[in-house]
């Protein structure tokens, strides 16, 4: 409608263009069963991924593609366009594991880690969120405690993405040094992963529980450039950028949906589209969705700049998640009972946005962002 299009170079275009198809191809067809059976085929997916450069595609070496980062968000809203879980297959895989061991892991620990995460023939999570500490990670309980030459890993991560598939975990721990992170390779004994169960949302993403059991590392396994909160807090924007693209799939998808089942649909002898609540709650849907497109691209194209600030991430994943959010609600609205159907995504998106609502920052914790920077005060504690 604001022909955004145009905002866009034909390479970015053209990406958008591949992940769609590839989307349309792999996932489409089957999301709806995964998400009924509570499952995904993250390695084959992965796989899939890589050969396109989806994974970490905005990082550069170790086989990464060098993508811009507008092409990533891109990325991200066809992925999520299709499920919120198949988009944070890929973001916890390039946009925390990756990134995390790409910005402050060693020589050895990229080489060894990254070319089979850029390819998906390696998995990756991220273990920062506990049972007990969500918003407040830096109360973490997790400990690392030096043991000669060797580090010993005790506590528990919950809700952590690709956890139950993955061969390297990226764990957040409390050291006498303060807060450090470690390569660990899943097979480590004392390292074990339990699948979440009985989800509600997000049930097409493989989602678990890390214990770890004194778990005993070389000390090479810790990242030599991640010190203190600030360096998983930097992983989690690089993530949450993602999100602030992504949501806009997920919304993009419940609208056309509406539009096409409002069009059709008869009802007092005449299309539900020609009735004037209907057409304003489209016209709103859509204008929303278009403003949370221009955040996104702005925030895109400052990224690309090298002047994306946290604050400014948190203003987008605010806006386009809670706007997204209330898309979907409002076009399960139009579909009346069929909108709780499976046979339509509208009610999945849903579901899986009160989750993208909360993760990564619940949505109270970005109006505390925004209103440090508002007010030059922090209210976290």
């Amino acid at each position: 409608m604001l022909d955004l299009d145009s905002l866009h170079s034909a390479e970015e275009l053209e990406i958008r263009a591949v992940v769609r198809r590839v989307v349309d191809e792999r996932v489409r067809p089957y999301v709806r069963q995964w998400y009924e059976d509570g499952t995904v085929p993250v390695r084959e997916l992965a796989v899939e991924f890589g050969k396109l450069g989806l994974l970490g595609m905005h990082l550069t070496g170790y086989g990464c593609a060098g993508a811009s980062a507008v092409a990533y968000g891109l990325a991200c809203l066809e992925l999520e366009a299709a499920d919120s879980g198949v988009r944070s297959l890929v973001s916890v895989q390039g946009s925390l594991a990756m990134y995390a061991l790409w910005r402050f892991g060693s020589e050895e620990q990229k080489q060894r880690w990254l070319p089979g995460m850029a390819a998906g023939e390696l998995i990756g999570c991220f273990g920062l969120t506990e049972p007990d500490h969500g918003s407040d990670p830096g109360a973490m309980r997790t400990r690392a405690v030096r043991d000669g030459a060797d580090w010993v890993l005790t506590g528990g991560k919950m809700w952590i993405t690709n956890a139950p598939v993955a061969d390297v975990a990226v764990i957040w721990a409390s050291t006498a040094e303060g807060i450090r992170g470690f390569a660990v390779p899943t097979d480590s004994p004392g390292f074990t992963a339990r699948e979440i169960r009985h989800k509600l949302s997000l049930r097409a993403s493989s989602t678990g529980e890390i214990v770890l059991d004194e778990v005993r590392l070389p000390g090479d396994a810790v990242l030599p450039e991640a010190r203190g909160l600030r360096a998983p807090l930097s992983c989690l924007t690089e993530a949450r950028y993602g999100i602030v693209w992504g949501a806009l799939g997920a919304a993009r998808d419940c609208l056309h949906t509406a539009i096409e089942y409002a069009t059709t649909r008869e009802q007092f002898g005449r299309p539900i589209a020609g009735f004037q609540l209907t057409q304003a709650k489209l016209a709103d849907m859509a204008v929303e969705l278009q403003k949370g497109y221009l955040l996104a691209l702005h925030l895109g194209r400052t990224a690309d700049r090298g002047a994306l600030r946290p604050e400014m991430v948190s203003v987008g994943k605010l806006n386009n998640v809670r706007e997204a959010l209330n898309i979907a609600r409002q076009c399960r609205t139009i579909l009346g009972a069929n909108g709780i159907s499976g046979e339509y995504p509208v009610m999945r998106h849903a579901n899986n946005l009160e989750s993208v609502l909360t993760y990564e920052g619940t949505s109270e914790i970005h109006q505390l962002v925004i209103g440090e920077r508002l007010t030059g005060l922090s209210a976290f504690r």
